[in-house]
């Protein structure tokens, strides 16, 4: 549309008007403003990262589904695909750079790992893989530094998150932290 342009017996300027369709799709987030109210210095004390709480409650609490020597795997609470996890290092640090060639070992092993787990418990065909460094590179939780690792399968982006915008889930995240830690490796 352009200025001057009718749609619903009002008239469009080259401005989005309220309520009236336009080129973007809109993810409405509300938890999202914890974040945004709270900033990212609320999770930048160790009493308060969720990360750092995670591994002094249990397994099951936490959802939590290995515990290694130098970092742990636990489900995303709010996952982009059923089997969602993240990777995260015990020690309170914020970038990839900080972690030390023990720790490094360890997350890419553990990675590693969560991809045969995750095919074999939910036969994800691909996966995404990734650090979001900082807050202005999309971390949920900047003080922490936590690696994603997203199940995909062939069609995930059908029409319901496309058309609807809506995200099937199809298990409990109990339900998924029971099977992808009886399918964890014993041992490593």
């Amino acid at each position: 549309m352009t200025g001057g342009d009718v749609h619903d017996d009002a008239v469009v300027d080259d401005f989005t008007v309220p309520g009236v369709p336009d080129a973007f799709q809109r993810l409405w987030t509300p938890h999202r403003m914890a974040y945004i109210q709270g900033g990212q210095n609320q999770f930048n004390d160790v009493e308060d990262c969720p990360f750092c709480i995670a591994p002094q409650r249990t397994d099951e609490e936490s959802l939590i589904v290995h515990r290694g020597l130098h970092a742990y795997v636990v489900l995303n609470l709010f996952p982009y695909n059923p089997g969602h996890l993240l990777v995260c290092p015990y020690r309170h640090v914020p970038d990839y750079t900080d972690v030390d060639v023990e720790e490094t070992a360890e997350i890419a092993k553990l990675a590693q790992i969560s991809m045969r787990v995750l095919r074999e418990v939910s036969h994800a065909t691909g996966f995404n893989l990734g650090m979001n460094q900082g807050a202005s590179g999309g971390a949920g939780i900047a003080a922490h530094l936590h690696q994603h690792v997203v199940p995909r399968w062939s069609g995930d982006g059908n029409f319901f998150p496309i058309i609807a915008q809506t995200k099937a889930i199809t298990q409990t995240l109990g339900e998924v932290r029971e099977k992808v830690a009886a399918a964890w490796p014993t041992g490593q």
